[in-house]
């Protein structure tokens, strides 16, 4: 594989996992893969936990790390806002509709305490000094999403010889990025799970590489919506330098997901991953469900918060679903949601992340071998 960004990265196939679960990131690599670990919810304490678990468990292949520092927030210029704070910014009325809709499936909102000083969801301080204790590691490359990364963070890789990757939605975004410095750009369509933009995977990448050609090599990822290797091939035959997935292994056995998401997810169609502002204030896909149809679609919804008050809300909801949900309440798995892209679709059954990749391997063979076959006739 003649790649670049396998020259970057140290890797002989240029598939990238981003998971929260470090037993994925572990599992990729070893398989010949590059895993990603999403650190957005760890402190500097937890991820040298986490890190020194994915040491022991990669066999020396390189892993990489993802974080979030959001561009456009309400809390942006604020110092030292804490959860506690941002908690009382919470209005008595959207307060009242999340504890309402769960009762009407049968679940207690129960609330989780917090520190006083704990920083508030998404802080970009929190996440450099992550960032910090993460290079204390063989970490391969850092990540971003959602706006330019920081000036310190592409300093930061700068410093360590470690490359700084950003996921865009539009060229605009693109530009933005190849601007700033960064060193890898992931297109990321509307297809992808999570925090996504309107753009198609396919109209995306070509549109991004021919807009950054003039001004600065940089490869360009392929994201949203790649759950097989001929995929992966097909974005590749655009311009793409590989792929970065990330719905596909929340179906695998190491994944961080319920056993009930697991079955809502091999029993969803492609229609049932939704954009919604339900969970987090942004507009991000997940699998639908009564939760997103409510804040979504309800006649009674105050509307979602900006980010990252929604945050605040449907964190202690969804431990609380989830609990209800694996306590056998059966009107709980309704509500029951997570960040999944439009893949979805393809998924019919759980497998091990080495598996994946390894189908990954051989479907991306065949694809290629069937190009080369079409060429000669």
């Amino acid at each position: 594989m003649k790649s670049p960004i396998c020259d970057m990265l140290g890797i002989e196939f240029p598939l990238l996992a981003f998971s929260h679960c470090r037993d994925v990131v572990a599992a990729v690599s070893r398989a010949g893969g590059f895993g990603v670990l999403g650190a957005t919810a760890h402190s500097p304490e937890t991820i040298e936990q986490e890190l020194r678990w994915i040491d022991d468990h990669t066999d020396g292949k390189p892993y990489g790390l993802d974080v979030l520092i959001p561009e456009n927030i309400s809390t942006a210029g604020e110092k030292d806002v804490t959860w506690k704070s941002l908690e009382a910014r919470i209005s008595p009325q959207h307060r009242d509709f999340t504890r309402n809709l769960l009762k009407k499936y049968g679940v207690e909102l129960t609330t989780s305490n917090v520190a006083d000083n704990q920083p508030q969801p998404f802080d970009a301080q929190r996440a450099l000094d992550v960032l910090e204790v993460s290079f204390r590691h063989p970490i391969k490359l850092i990540a971003n999403a959602l706006g330019v990364p920081p000036k310190q963070m592409i300093d930061m890789g700068r410093k360590h010889g470690v490359p700084v990757a950003a996921l865009v939605g539009s060229k605009e975004h693109a530009l933005r990025q190849v601007a700033a410095g960064v060193d890898i750009l992931v297109a990321q369509g509307t297809e992808a799970g999570g925090h996504c933009g309107e753009v198609s995977t396919m109209v995306l990448v070509p549109e991004v590489i021919k807009a950054i050609k003039p001004v600065r090599d940089v490869p360009v990822l392929a994201a949203g919506g790649i759950m097989t290797g001929r995929q992966m091939a097909a974005c590749m035959a655009m311009g793409a330098a590989g792929a970065w997935t990330g719905s596909v292994w929340l179906a695998t056995v190491e994944s961080e997901t319920t056993e009930i998401f697991r079955e809502k997810m091999i029993a969803a169609s492609s229609r049932d991953a939704v954009r919604s502002r339900g969970r987090t204030g942004k507009p991000a896909r997940q699998l639908r469900s009564v939760w997103t149809d409510a804040w979504d679609r309800g006649p009674d919804s105050p509307g979602a918060l900006p980010m990252p008050l929604q945050s605040i809300i449907s964190r202690d909801a969804f431990n609380s679903i989830d609990r209800a949900a694996a306590a056998g309440n059966v009107q709980a798995r309704d509500l029951v949601t997570y960040f999944v892209g439009q893949g979805v679709g393809l998924i019919d059954s759980v497998k091990s992340a080495g598996a994946v990749v390894q189908e990954f391997k051989e479907d991306f063979a065949d694809a290629v071998e069937h190009m080369n076959m079409l060429m000669e006739e």
